[in-house]
This record gives structure tokens, sequence and C-alpha cells, in this order.
């Protein structure tokens, strides 16, 4: 297996996958921006995106590569700790993509993950494309003080899926590389649901007053006016529902059981863990 580089370890992902590797023994670097926040599990070495991290990187076999924080220079960021990747010797990359990856997305920041992926295939190592859909555990917490969680999703679904469920199919591929060169999964919770069922379900397992409102496009962007965020993130923002009403998050695959040989969390599991 050779030494793992994880990316992300002081994150949900990252810090969820480090933990399974040092539980299994692995010698593993953590690559880290913020060296005081890193767990101990492992070496330590400081790094970020978008900067020259060939040196961080070297010795590293298989890489864990968590997909950077939401930046205007994302994409830029991604490519440049790729190239970094290749130029220092690694072989195989995990990527933490998202589902329907493709340059015309309705979700905007997809088409970051699109393009990275190309750059991943163009860059000479093997890799592993881990396509998520929406955290499961993220989607209580859209809900606003008021308990209404408000988009233009209409009656779209969404198979949203269980960040332990995500990390335990990268710790997987982490220890068996050779087994899923050049794979690409559809990382997805059992079932597809609109926003109005997950509301209910939420409201079910916590007892919390948590509805959904179906905004129209024009109020969706009126909504989120008050934060102040650049075009590009409100675009992003409003995007993720729009592309739940098109459809593009309601596929439902059974990757996660194939790699991990368990099935993938229910939503109403996934709420009960994190309330």
């Amino acid at each position: 297996m050779g030494l793992v580089g994880v990316t992300g370890a002081t994150g949900g992902i990252g810090g969820r996958v480090a933990r399974s590797l040092a539980a299994a023994g692995v010698a593993q670097r953590l690559l880290v921006r913020d060296a005081t926040r890193a767990p101990d599990l492992g070496e330590i070495v400081q790094a970020a995106y978008g900067v020259d991290a060939s040196e961080a990187l070297a010795g590293v076999q298989t890489l864990l590569m968590v997909s950077g924080a939401e930046a205007v220079d994302r994409l830029d960021q991604h490519r440049a700790f790729i190239d970094a990747a290749a130029a220092a010797g690694v072989e195989h990359i995990v990527y933490t993509s998202f589902v329907g990856a493709r340059p015309d997305a309705a979700f905007t920041l997809v088409r970051d993950h699109a393009a990275t992926e190309e750059h991943i295939r163009a860059s000479g190592m093997t890799y592993t494309l881990l396509r998520d859909n929406l955290y499961a555990d993220f989607l209580p917490g859209m809900a606003g003080d008021d308990g209404v969680i408000r988009g233009p999703a209409g009656d779209g679904r969404a198979a949203a899926v269980a960040r332990d469920d995500v990390a335990a199919v990268a710790a997987v591929v982490l220890m068996e590389p050779r087994s899923h060169a050049n794979a690409v999964y559809e990382l997805t919770g059992p079932d597809a649901l609109t926003f109005a069922e997950m509301a209910e379900i939420i409201r079910e397992v916590t007892g919390r007053q948590v509805s959904y409102y179906n905004e129209t496009l024009d109020e969706a962007y009126a909504s989120r006016a008050h934060y102040g965020a650049p075009d590009w993130m409100v675009e992003a923002w409003v995007s993720t529902y729009t592309a739940v009403a098109s459809g593009e998050m309601q596929e439902v695959s059974d990757d996660i059981a194939r790699v991990t040989g368990r099935p993938a969390m229910s939503f109403a599991d996934v709420v009960r863990s994190v309330a």
C-alpha cells in the first residue's frame, strides 16, 4: 500500500477517513493548512491547495484529495495540487467529486468537479472518483430559525448520502487502490427524497417543526441577498435547488454497498445520528 496522504483531516470527510486508517494501522501523512488543528493520527505536514505542495507530497503513494472549499479560484487550486501530486510521484489519487459531474451541470459548483476530474485523468496517475450526492448530515441545518427549508427545488428528488458512508468508501479504496483503479463511484443514499419528504423525516425524528417552502427563482435570489455574498456564491446556493428540480441528484446507486459490503444509511438514520 505504501504511505497514504490524507487532505482535509480537520474536516468531516478527511477526519473520518484518517480515523479509519489509523484504526487499521495504516501509515498516513495528514496534509493540513493548520497543523495545530490536526488530529494526532499520523505524520502531520502543513500544505495547501493553490501552492506548490510537491515537497509535502514526497513519498506519498496513494492520496485522498478532498475537494477544496468553495472559492472563485477553486479549480485553479485543484489543478495546482494535482500537478504537485503527479510531480511528487503519487501513484493513485482518490478525489471527492459530485454526482452529475459535467461541464454544463445545473449546480454551478459541479462544473469545477467535472474540470477537476478531467485534469486528474490527464495527470498520468491512476484514480478513483467518488461522486457524492448532497450530504444528508448537512440538510437538517438548511432549515432557518423558523424551521423552514427554502429553495426552488419543486418536487425534485435527491439521494442524499451520509458522510460516514463516503468516508467508509474512501478508506476501503485507499487501502486497496489497485482494486479500484480508474473507477468512478456514485455515492448516494438508498432513497431519493423530495425536500418536503426530508422535512417530514426531520420532523418525525427530532420533533422539530421543519417544513419546506418551494421558492420561485426571484424569491430564492431575494431571500439570500442579505448575506452580501458574491454573485457566483449566490448562484451556487440557488442552483443547488434548481439542480434537484431538474433531476440531477435523483439517481440511486448501490456503489456504497458494493465497495463496503454494507448498505448505505437511510436519511432517517443519518438525522437520528446527528440529532
